[in-house]
């Protein structure tokens, strides 16, 4: 493999600018790129106001937009998506990099679409990984911005992306897809050694499944994903190693990597070491995360290891919640690592 190979084309890392410590610098063509959204490019039959709009920001993306030009537009769903896109913009640049805009997003629990938030957990793994010559850990990355439907196949946990496997077989592609030329998904192959070569060149169309059957690439891939992210985004450094089951295990601090993940937590820490066979069948991993430096954990829990939980809905869905790392663990000071 190739580590200098490009991947996720469509996320916008390439308009992007970065400081001394790698962090992505918000530029104005980024900016741009939101205009290319198909829910504000207006439509031939835009009101004046709105194709207004739309032509001072192109040329110039942090211009100040005041509440009443946005209250000028006729549309009521056209204010309402100018009126969020706006208030995102505002919130990128005042953070400078999109690492620290996330970070507050997460810490401050601010309400913007998931959409745009998967995006910018997109861009940001883009960067972290930049270089990486591992497809496993590439695709495992994908787990962080894109609902997986899982399919149990005997000792197999394939995790398809969930648009891709969807029945109509239609794929929701960024507005950069077509402005890039980049074409768009065809069929789903198992990511594995004679294919990960392949990755790269159909890195956009999220159409590799990744078996996240114990013991495998997948799950390794994942916990290695797993530390990368907080190495870039917290400054600290932790080991993330899969493990086959709780017994023995020392449960003093959990956090769960999706919704149902925490609700099984909840119950193993309230006591309920029997989970029931409907429980036991949403959890499809489980990870013990070390600190490198105990000093950065709360005292209650220094040098003991965090067990994190991934877990399916009912319906097998896979929704991990990468934030749940930056709020879920034992850091002494939150707010001193960033």
């Amino acid at each position: 493999m190739t580590a200098s190979r490009d991947f996720w084309l469509s996320c916008g890392h390439h308009l992007l600018d970065r400081d001394e410590g790698e962090r992505l610098l918000v530029t104005d063509d980024f900016l741009r790129a939101y205009l290319a959204r198909p829910e504000l490019v207006p439509p031939p039959e835009a009101c004046a106001a709105e194709q207004e709009l739309h032509r001072a920001l192109l040329r110039d993306p942090r211009r100040p937009v005041p509440a009443a030009q946005i209250d000028a537009i006729v549309d009521a769903d056209a204010r309402e998506n100018w009126q969020m896109i706006i208030a995102w913009r505002d919130h990128l640049v005042k953070h400078g990099s999109l690492e620290a805009a996330y970070l507050a997003i997460v810490r401050r629990n601010i309400a913007f679409p998931q959409v745009l938030v998967g995006q910018l957990v997109q861009v940001i793994l883009r960067n972290m990984l930049n270089g990486c010559g591992d497809a496993f850990m590439l695709r495992a990355a994908e787990l962080f911005f894109r609902p997986q439907k899982l399919m149990i196949e005997g000792a197999s946990v394939l995790a398809i992306d969930e648009e891709r496997g969807a029945a109509t077989g239609r794929h929701s592609a960024s507005p950069l897809m077509a402005l890039l030329g980049l074409p768009e998904a065809t069929e789903v192959d198992v990511l594995n050694e004679s294919t990960a070569d392949g990755y790269w060149e159909r890195s956009d169309r999220f159409d590799m499944a990744l078996d996240l059957a114990a013991g495998g690439r997948g799950l390794s891939a994942l916990g290695d994903v797993i530390a990368r992210w907080l190495a870039h985004l917290l400054a600290i450094e932790v080991e993330v190693e899969p493990v086959a089951e709780l017994r023995d295990a020392s449960w003093n601090w959990y956090v769960g990597l999706s919704t149902d993940a925490t609700r099984i937590g909840d119950a193993i820490w309230h006591g309920d070491d029997d989970l029931d066979d409907a429980a036991r069948a949403q959890l499809i991993g489980l990870f013990q995360l070390t600190f490198r430096d105990p000093a950065y954990m709360i005292e209650k829990v220094r040098g003991e290891p965090v067990y994190l939980l991934l877990a399916m809905t009912v319906d097998e869905v896979l929704r991990l919640k990468p934030q749940n790392l930056i709020t879920g663990l034992p850091i002494a000071n939150t707010e001193a690592v960033n």
